[in-house]
């Protein structure tokens, strides 16, 4: 009998082999997903609140990593949502009529869920000359203040100061912030307003508006500091309330910087420059992180780069005032992340000590949380326990860690892997092999929170097996 030999396929063994090898990687990382350690003596007992960036839905998980609630939505994140006391989820999301304008962290819109994912209230905030993003905040009075852009065109830009080899997308979108009061089911009326362009400074054109010496205006935004000349230029993503102050933080990602400002006056107020609790209308009555910004200091004593998440510690918490700040690091020399507290030189009766000669205090944060090859490009928050843990969420990786003040991890949780482009390097950044599913912030929800007064939190299957959810993680186009 004739046997006729073939050649062996050593292509296909090749690929069978790689595939082999990746399903081993992928079974590894799946493996790291879920809670990786837990101190039960040291961590604050509670629920861990999030929103994947690549879910439309938000998840309450107990310490153990097992779902106890799940709030369903059918429209995707942009980016923030927080539990209310009443148990009303708040949320930012990007109504699929706004796709054309906008760039990371694009919303346009803001609802309210109750507990069981039913539409309490929707307000639009999007139209082809404004775009809400990122952040809104929940204040004690039942108002939201809510993070917008607004369209200026070239011509505008011009005329206020900015330098025309600035402006490579031939239009700037500064930022503005708003205060909704609901109305009804789907509205709501503006009630205070602040704009980032009322308050600028240039040096560059005297024929032009806002010109001046910007040293000695700190209180101004330079209108010509940017390092891309993009349209996004300030890219706030953050915006935070004090009530004991009446005083907003909002945290510029474009300018390395956090701004503080006075809530305590009328929109006229806040559109000049005196009036106010504090009489300084709406310019700035604080900023820290970057000093260039302002010509007051050097680049070697830039302390923010591009950061996410300002916010005060609450009062009765270890820290009660600081601000906490998570430091991405992405335009360090040698990019790596933290997580930073600062005390604000804040005097008795509510303003900040400042100088005009050097960079305002503090020269360093008071306590600074790192890990070694920690990098975290892009998202992320950090959040202060009452029990002074520090809860961490590493945004591009879906990994979630708290931290005591001597720097120990006593919880880890790790997000699934969504898949695909969604991990690694892909839009949401971060390190390769970064493995999980991209999460703008996670909030620890104690269980004392008046949210969760009366629920019946029964927790079913550990969140590893039911994320990600099929037919979600659909993102527009920024």
């Amino acid at each position: 009998m004739h046997t006729t030999k073939t050649k062996p396929n050593h292509g296909w063994t090749l690929v069978v082999q790689f595939c082999l090898l990746a399903s081993g990687f992928m079974a590894a990382a799946q493996q790291q997903s879920g809670v990786l350690r837990h101190d039960k003596s040291l961590a604050f007992a509670g629920y861990t609140l999030f929103e994947s960036l690549r879910s439309n839905d938000a998840y309450l998980i107990d310490m153990e990593g097992r779902v106890v609630h799940t709030w369903k939505d059918d429209s995707p994140p942009a980016h923030a949502i927080y539990l209310l006391d009443d148990g009303n989820l708040l949320k930012t999301y990007s109504p699929r009529s706004a796709y054309g304008f906008g760039r990371g962290g694009a919303g346009g819109g803001l609802k309210l869920l109750d507990w069981d994912g039913g539409l309490v209230w929707d307000f639009n905030y999007a139209s082809q000359n404004f775009r809400a993003h990122h952040d809104a905040q929940p204040l004690p009075n039942g108002n939201y203040l809510l993070i917008a852009w607004e369209r200026k065109t070239r011509a505008e830009a011009i005329a206020a100061g900015r330098n025309p080899e600035l402006l490579q997308d031939s239009e700037l979108w500064p930022d503005h912030l708003i205060e909704i009061q609901p109305e009804g089911r789907n509205g709501g009326k503006i009630v205070w307003e602040w704009r980032a362009w009322d308050h600028l400074i240039q040096d560059f054109d005297k024929s032009k508006a806002n010109f001046g010496v910007v040293a000695d205006h700190p209180e101004l935004i330079d209108i010509n500091y940017t390092e891309r000349g993009q349209a996004d230029w300030n890219h706030l993503n953050a915006v935070h309330y004090n009530a004991q102050l009446d005083q907003v933080l909002l945290c510029s990602h474009n300018q390395h910087e956090i701004w503080i400002i006075d809530h305590g006056t009328t929109s006229e107020e806040a559109r000049g420059h005196s009036g106010g609790k504090r009489g300084k209308g709406g310019d700035l009555l604080y900023r820290w992180g970057n000093p260039q910004v302002y010509q007051g200091g050097w680049p070697d004593e830039q302390q923010l780069f591009a950061q996410h998440d300002a916010q005060w510690v609450p009062d009765g918490y270890p820290g009660a005032g600081n601000i906490l700040i998570f430091n991405n690091g992405s335009r360090r020399k040698r990019a790596f992340s933290t997580v930073d507290e600062i005390v604000p030189p804040l005097k008795p009766e509510g303003s900040y000590r400042l100088s005009l000669t050097e960079p305002f205090d503090p020269q360093r944060p008071t306590w600074t949380y790192s890990e070694q090859n920690w990098y975290a490009q892009n998202i992320s928050g950090a959040q202060r326990l009452p029990n002074g843990n520090t809860l961490i969420c590493s945004g591009p990786q879906g990994r979630f860690m708290e931290v005591t003040r001597d720097k120990r991890i006593v919880w880890e949780f790790r997000l699934p892997s969504a898949g695909g482009a969604q991990s690694g390097r892909g839009r949401f950044g971060g390190p390769p092999g970064g493995g999980g599913s991209p999460v703008f912030r996670a909030r620890r929800i104690g269980a004392d929170h008046p949210a969760l007064k009366g629920r019946k939190l029964t927790p079913g299957e550990p969140l590893s097996s039911v994320f990600p959810p099929s037919g979600s993680g659909q993102r527009p186009p920024f």
